[in-house]
């Protein structure tokens, strides 16, 4: 399959759908952490059409209701949040009048008032003792099963530590929620 996963530059689903030897590519307007020959560097709006697949990762950090106390109604930068909620609805629906089977993902999150959820999942569900309830609207793919239950309810992720790749490293999928994507819609 050829696979787009977009505003990803982890690679961390890309290489998941390429281990598993589908010819998958990162979008994103930074440069990737991983393989440059499978990152295309720029505005995923533009490289929606071609693709049997398509994964998408929006930047959570003004829809994420973690926000609200920034980002709510009445709050200093809420019309950031409005700017950042049309901008993801419109990808969606770009998306999905390109491909068939389209995923996007985000946290708790305000997005899902405008694009119901399909879903919600956590990183327990796929060998990860860690919690980060995250979830995913589908479009012509089933949901995803958990691939293996474990012990563990950790919140390590908001714990991180402040500093200049704290967003960056929060945002990163969990290997195993990647490889239960590629196993099951690959």
């Amino acid at each position: 399959m050829r696979i787009m996963i977009g505003c990803e530059e982890s690679q961390v689903v890309c290489k998941a759908f390429r281990d598993r030897g589908h010819e998958a590519y990162s979008c994103d307007l930074i440069d990737t952490r991983g393989n440059k020959d499978w990152h295309i560097k720029g505005d995923i709006m533009d490289n929606l059409k071609g693709w049997d697949l398509i994964i998408l990762h929006p930047s959570c950090t003004e829809m994420a209701v973690s926000g609200n106390r920034w980002y709510g109604r009445g709050m200093k930068y809420h019309q950031k949040r409005l700017d950042a909620v049309a901008w993801t609805v419109k990808l969606w629906f770009d998306a999905i009048k390109e491909c068939g089977k389209v995923v996007m993902e985000n946290p708790v999150s305000v997005l899902w008032s405008y694009i119901p959820v399909t879903q919600y999942i956590q990183p327990w569900q796929f060998g990860h003792g860690e919690t980060k309830k995250t979830g995913l609207k589908l479009h012509g793919l089933p949901k995803l099963v958990p691939t293996k239950i474990v012990d563990g309810r950790e919140q390590n992720v908001w714990k991180m530590a402040p500093g200049p790749n704290r967003k960056r490293d929060r945002s990163v999928t969990f290997y195993g929620i990647a490889e239960g994507m590629a196993s099951q819609w690959g």
